[in-house]
């Protein structure tokens, strides 16, 4: 099996971009996805022409064409909060069932870096909970269930302890409140390889029979900057700190105009999937500039990862 053919592009990209917004703005990129009661909304980052960053809602039935934006921003910066001084980036959405809530993780940017926020959400308000992870860190994401007696981050910090590559690290949690020091997950892979640099989870895991499935985001430098593809791994149900399997090649990667042009160009950025009748569609940042949809048989993709070997 050809991995790269696994997702097939929606014809009708981009499916979001600012042209969409009810007032100017830059750029729409690197959204949630959720459905509730059947409606597909996206939580999508939306660059204003200062350079900062909101979170934004849009509504759809399909999930592809006919969406309604939201007049104002679920989650702006507060002009007197530091931490949150330029902005909110990048969000991911889960339903935790035991809190009867949907928990949305983002990165808050200000003077002190770039540090993971919490807040829960009914896609109309929002349930400001702060940071959980201080500078640097970002690409959060929580399972949508506790493992064991904890609830699970996915995060990638930037520290002393992490090394000098951005790797995928875990935090544990009773109460999503205290977490606990982190633990490597998944590092990235050495020389030539296309998730070299830097890697990030994408969605939130998405729980299968085989496992968790972990869709992620890999980069690597070249001579005319970094290339953002995108990848797969199966962590263990019980131990999601072990990963089952990984796969040694990309499965999308920049190749259409709007994944190659734009303010950040050759990016494809996982952040939000549903799956529906077990078609998973994959929402992505594409150069940072509009939302894309690439859509993929869950069972063919999972057929896929078992056939690949450990991390």
């Amino acid at each position: 099996m050809d991995p790269t053919t696994l997702f097939t592009r929606h014809p009708a990209n981009p499916v979001l971009d600012a042209s969409a917004w009810p007032r100017p703005v830059n750029s729409v990129f690197n959204p949630a996805a959720c459905l509730v009661d059947g409606q597909t909304i996206l939580v999508c980052r939306v660059e204003d022409s200062r350079g900062i960053s909101h979170l934004w809602v849009a509504r759809s039935a399909d999930g592809v064409s006919d969406w309604t934006v939201d007049p104002e921003p679920l989650l702006s910066p507060e002009p007197d909060v530091q931490e949150e001084q330029w902005g909110f980036e990048d969000a991911r959405v889960v339903y935790i069932a035991e809190h009867d809530r949907w928990f949305l993780t983002c990165t808050a940017y200000g003077p002190p870096g770039p540090a993971v926020f919490l807040a829960t959400t009914d896609f109309w308000t929002v349930d400001r909970k702060g940071l959980i992870m201080p500078p640097e860190d970002k690409n959060a994401a929580i399972f949508p269930r506790r493992v064991g007696d904890d609830y699970v981050l996915l995060h990638r910090p930037v520290t002393v302890r992490s090394g000098p590559k951005a790797e995928m690290w875990l935090s544990r949690s009773g109460d999503l409140e205290a977490w606990r020091a982190p633990e490597r997950a998944m590092a990235t892979r050495e020389g030539a390889w296309w998730d070299s640099v830097r890697i990030g989870v994408g969605p939130p895991p998405i729980e299968t029979d085989a496992g968790w499935l972990l869709i992620y985001h890999g980069v690597r430098a070249t001579v005319s900057g970094a290339t953002y593809r995108v990848g797969l791994a199966m962590l263990e149900l019980d131990a999601p700190n072990h990963v089952i399997h990984r796969s040694p090649s990309w499965v999308l990667a920049p190749s259409a105009p709007y994944e190659r042009v734009g303010d950040v160009p050759n990016v494809v950025f996982p952040t939000g999937a549903t799956v529906r009748e077990r078609q998973l569609s994959l929402y992505y940042g594409a150069a940072d500039t509009c939302v894309a949809l690439a859509t993929a048989d869950l069972d063919e993709l999972l057929d896929y990862l078992r056939s690949c070997p450990p991390d």
